[in-house]
């Protein structure tokens, strides 16, 4: 298996880090636009395998696509990250035309490739990379979800007193502060619904944290976080290189589901060799439903600017 990451920034390289200690690859290219970066951040990587005990063979190119010539996954990481204050939103006109000419490049020398967007705004990126590219719906999925679920454990186990790992809970919606859905009440400490054990205040508390956790890292370390967001894409990449058949929150094409069309949104999906293969349709009360049509719509209003702007 070959592996490419573009964008060789906080959460590009971590990703990287994480595959390479994990063996998800025998050859893993990061790639990135700054002479020499790509290259610097491989070598030190590479530096810690006798350190670590893995064999992955880290290499880094500056814009040599070619390079990345026979990829299985691709992850683009590419763009700018957010600021304090800023909105993923604000992000869309500049990322937009970087991820378009990413995917473009990749596509030239891995035309079956499986692609994880990591960029801003995910849902948008996502949705760009669909109707460009010509991939198969099920080869193109968005982060986010992976990662703003596994916010969702981290502030419940705070809490709860307990593991993260015990818990199963899953965010849906948009990849946005203000468009999320934690859902609380599909929420586990392995088979106790969580609502069991908190107040309806702890409740809030917690959906009120997960959907500002992006921001509240923006705005105590002065941009995006990466180890989180880094280690989230890596476990997206082992379900897929292990075809472990993991349900996750991605991303995704919605054709019907969850009652959306000509959209993508981050919903649970069985992800395995194929990327992903089969969307879960949890069933939603009608304020969840109402919230997450509520979601939709924001995030088509943000779609709507690649169409305004003639990027696609």
């Amino acid at each position: 298996m070959k592996i490419t990451v573009v964008g060789a920034g906080a959460v590009g390289a971590t990703c990287a880090d994480n595959i390479a200690r994990k063996e998800l690859a025998e050859e893993l290219i990061l790639l990135d636009i700054r002479e020499g970066f790509a290259e610097g951040k491989a070598i030190d990587m590479m530096q810690t395998s006798a350190l670590l005990g893995f064999d992955t063979k880290i290499k880094g190119v500056t814009n040599d696509y070619a390079a990345t010539a026979g990829s299985g996954v691709v992850v683009i990481t590419s763009g700018l990250p957010r600021k304090p204050g800023m909105t993923r939103e604000e992000l869309i006109g500049t990322n937009a035309n970087i991820v378009k000419s990413v995917t473009e490049n990749i596509l030239k020398h891995s035309p079956d490739t499986i692609i994880i967007v990591v960029s801003n705004p995910m849902d948008t990126m996502n949705y760009l990379t669909l109707k460009t590219s010509g991939l198969p719906k099920n080869k193109i999925l968005g982060m986010g979800g992976a990662l703003d679920s596994a916010r969702f454990k981290y502030y419940l186990s705070q809490e709860l007193g307990c593991s993260p790992a015990d818990l199963n809970a899953v965010v849906i919606g948009g990849h946005g502060d203000t468009t999320m859905i934690p859902l609380i009440k599909h929420a586990t400490w392995n088979t106790i619904p969580v609502t069991q054990l908190l107040s309806e205040e702890k409740q809030h508390k917690v959906v009120a944290a997960t959907m500002v956790g992006g921001a509240t890292l923006t705005k105590l370390i002065g941009t995006s976080a990466w180890y989180a967001p880094g280690a989230g894409t890596a476990f997206m990449v082992e379900s897929i290189v292990r075809d472990q058949k993991k349900l996750l929150s991605c991303g995704v094409a919605l054709e019907g589901e969850y009652g959306q069309h000509d959209i993508s949104l981050v919903v649970p999906v069985i992800i395995g060799k194929n990327g992903w293969e089969e969307i879960k349709e949890f069933e939603l009360s009608d304020t969840e439903q109402d919230k997450f049509n509520e979601s939709a719509g924001a995030v088509r209003t943000m779609n709507q600017v690649l169409y305004d702007t003639n990027v696609i």
